[in-house]
């Protein structure tokens, strides 16, 4: 697990060079890091997994939408969501909705951080939280400005919650809808992919986050 972890910090780092990003913000890591996972990550899974703690994960050819940000932010970064909201959930586990919505009695740190809710209550709590919906708002229509690391959720018209990365903000003079649509990496199913937000107007727009606290 530790080589897992290495390696994917390193190909995070050249990610950055790459972009030619010059003393990258701790956002532009994170994007870099959610973008080397398209590609890496090919297909979804969201069933329950023993895995190691902390810094477990399951097999980076798979997840779900919520591993494209725990594994950005291991990273990029270095922190270990399964723990920081183990942690917080083993004092505070009323505040999360893993009673009501999945019927558990105490906190799971093989599933936890790996689903959409606990983390929006994670970063709520942790004061991230720059915006929520409180009614239907079109999936492409979060308030400006947006930027690269900035955590988004969706409800989809499934009735599922999603979650996803901001990558990449529209340039200055940008032409056409593509290039000013903001892009984000998400897994929705076929594995981690690159799509700009423009894309998600169909489903509902709910929270956006921007964590770790500057």
């Amino acid at each position: 697990m530790q080589r897992r972890t290495f390696l994917g910090a390193l190909a995070a780092t050249f990610a950055v060079e790459k972009l030619g990003w010059a003393d990258p913000t701790p956002g532009e890591r994170l994007a870099a890091a959610a973008r080397v996972q398209v590609g890496l990550t090919t297909s979804y899974d969201p069933a329950w997994t023993s895995i190691a703690y902390p810094n477990g994960d399951v097999p980076r050819s798979t997840g779900v939408c919520a591993d494209v940000v725990v594994r950005a932010a291991r990273d990029a970064l270095g922190l270990d969501l399964q723990k920081l909201l183990h942690e917080d959930m083993m004092k505070h586990f009323d505040a999360y909705p893993a009673r009501k919505a999945w019927g558990q009695t105490r906190p799971d740190a093989n599933i936890d951080h790996r689903r959409v809710l606990n983390l929006q209550t994670y970063f709520q709590r942790a004061g991230a939280q720059l915006w929520t919906a409180t009614g239907p708002v079109p999936g492409d229509r979060f308030p400006q400005p947006l930027s690269p690391g900035d955590i988004l959720t969706w409800i989809l018209n499934s009735g599922q919650p999603h979650i996803g990365m901001v990558v990449g903000v529209p340039p200055a003079g940008a032409a056409n809808a593509h290039e000013t649509s903001p892009h984000v990496v998400h897994n929705i199913g076929r594995g981690a992919e690159e799509s700009p937000l423009s894309a998600f107007w169909p489903h509902h727009a709910f929270g956006h986050y921007r964590w770790p606290l500057a």
